[in-house]
């Protein structure tokens, strides 16, 4: 089994090598790296270039499958457009987001994520946890995000699974659609949605802590942002004849202040 890693990158340089080599030092080896950059003007093309030597052949190696990695550097219409062109380029049975700023907290992640899918055939998507740090401090853990409470049902109320442990079969992506870039800082949410509540697919949490990511993103600074990610949640949900109300909403800030101060303990 092929496992595809979607990576968006622009102007990455500070953070890229970390995510590239949590993606090479995976115990699994059949993966596919797609590096989707958005015309960076930094040396994100170059660090990701320097890697590419670094991963497997498959001339070196014709009989075993080997890591590989594919870089597409063009203009995008945002990190969610990314997304979308990695996916379509995708040659991998199941796919993955590893956003270019985060990194897998094991090597053994990807070796879990294929064990569960090959264990279970109609399995079509799985999902686990994931934890915040501050750039100060990589090892420190500020925040821990459980994807264990989800249900979909919960999805009114703003709740979803950990996006970045989120890894779904290609043929799902195909069957109901890519990333709806009307929404523009929370098309996951939207895609979420789409998946889960209005065509059910058949899904499965994971206990494992399978990405650490930095604080920080498009859609956890400020509070413009969390105004626009609050709008496009309630665009999600009406968009698929689901009932929200502002308090709903307002329930998952709760849960988050909880995570953080049980992530500083």
């Amino acid at each position: 089994m092929k496992i595809s890693v979607i990576t968006a990158a622009w102007n990455s340089s500070k953070t890229i090598q970390d995510t590239l080599r949590s993606v090479l030092n995976q115990r699994y080896t059949n993966v596919e790296h797609i590096i989707k950059d958005g015309g960076s003007t930094d040396d994100t093309v170059a660090i990701c270039e320097d890697y590419k030597r670094k991963f497997y052949s498959s001339e070196d190696t014709p009989q075993t499958p080997v890591k590989t990695m594919k870089i597409i550097s063009d203009r995008d219409k945002g990190i969610y457009d990314a997304m979308n062109q990695g996916i379509e380029a995708a040659s991998g049975d199941v796919i993955g987001i590893l956003n270019s700023d985060d990194f897998y907290t094991s090597d053994d992640v990807l070796e879990r994520v294929a064990r569960e899918f090959e264990a279970d055939p109609e399995l079509e998507a799985l999902y686990g946890d994931i934890h915040f740090v501050d750039d100060a401090d990589l090892t420190k853990c500020v925040r821990y995000y459980s994807s264990s409470y989800f249900r979909p049902w919960l999805l009114r109320f703003g709740f979803m699974p950990a996006h970045p442990s989120f890894y779904v079969r290609k043929e799902v992506y195909q069957k109901y659609g890519l990333y709806d870039l009307q929404f523009r800082t929370s098309s996951d949410f939207e895609m979420m949605v789409r998946l889960f509540a209005k065509n059910r697919i058949k899904a499965k949490y994971i206990k494992k802590d399978f990405v650490t990511m930095r604080t920080g993103g498009e859609s956890t600074a400020g509070m413009e942002a969390k105004r626009k990610v609050n709008n496009d949640i309630v665009g999600a949900l009406k968009k698929h004849g689901i009932f929200t109300c502002g308090a709903f909403r307002y329930v998952r800030y709760g849960v988050k202040a909880v995570e953080l101060v049980l992530g500083r303990v």
